[in-house]
């Protein structure tokens, strides 16, 4: 599969047979190892969850890869408990990378935090591995599924770079994950754009007021549609209203970046009145 100098663990949360994932391990493949530990079962909005149902077992399968047998690994867990088992029980070394990935339908703004690709780039992040989390925009319809309409090459060309970047490159003290969203349409010239996260819900959710209570249903969503008022420099505008690559750091420290000292009197004064 390639030099054994370099250890890369790639995952997902669409599960071990997507596409976006075989796309993202072809090219990865360039880079050095690359071993496949990935949910046994579509996974989406798992976060970083750790679900206490989930029955762990890890099954081996033979997938080919560049004309190539690779043997990869099935867990039934969500996508953070397949980077878990990947670290502390499959891979022989720990990993140099986690790359989560390539998702279908793209992760932006404030649903992050219940994003399963996100999910397990950060877990990865939390074991004290660089990670990069890589979503596609695709259209609705192909959110849950495993289509071939969905063209990944760019996207798994895209991938290669930031990776290859992640590894050469030493990341500052409060950066712990890179999260890329690609426009559906983008190409090999398509420029990529530094943003932080939209302080704004784009898949806004939705429910069937109509449906019976005593029949399983799920709350839907659909995309929001008005882009007035969204902030340029965010994950949001840029790949939205931009169309360019959106490339967002993002920190395990979920503290707020209030003035602590001020915040601290605020507090004080209110509880003491």
């Amino acid at each position: 599969m390639g030099s054994e100098k370099v250890q890369i663990l790639l995952t997902n949360d669409d599960g071990i047979r997507s596409p976006g994932l075989w796309a993202a391990a072809s090219t990865l493949s360039e880079l050095g190892f690359v071993q496949v530990v990935a949910p046994r079962d579509q996974f989406s909005g798992a976060g970083r969850s750790l679900p206490s149902t989930s029955d762990g077992t890890i099954r081996i399968e033979t997938v080919k890869v560049n004309g190539n047998e690779w043997q990869v690994y099935s867990v039934g867990g969500s996508p953070a408990q397949a980077v878990m088992h990947g670290v502390l029980e499959i891979s022989s070394n720990k990993p140099d990378l986690i790359v989560s990935g390539i998702n279908f339908g793209e992760n932006i703004g404030e649903g992050i935090t219940a994003s399963g690709t996100v999910g397990a780039a950060l877990q990865g992040a939390a074991m004290g591995i660089p990670a990069l989390a890589v979503s596609l925009e695709t259209a609705e319809e192909h959110h849950l599924s495993y289509s071939d309409e969905v063209d990944f090459s760019c996207a798994a060309h895209i991938t290669n770079k930031f990776a290859r970047l992640l590894l050469n490159t030493s990341l500052p003290p409060d950066v712990h994950v890179l999260k890329l969203d690609i426009p559906a349409e983008a190409d090999l010239d398509t420029p990529w754009q530094l943003t932080r996260l939209a302080m704004e819900n784009y898949f806004e959710p939705l429910s069937d007021e109509q449906r019976d209570w005593t029949v399983p249903g799920d709350i839907g969503y659909r995309r929001r549609l008005d882009m007035e008022g969204v902030a340029p420099g965010t994950d949001l505008h840029a790949l939205v209203t931009e169309r360019v690559i959106s490339v967002t750091p993002l920190s395990l420290d979920m503290t707020s970046r209030v003035n602590m000292t001020a915040f601290e009197q605020l507090l004080r004064q209110a509880v003491a009145g």
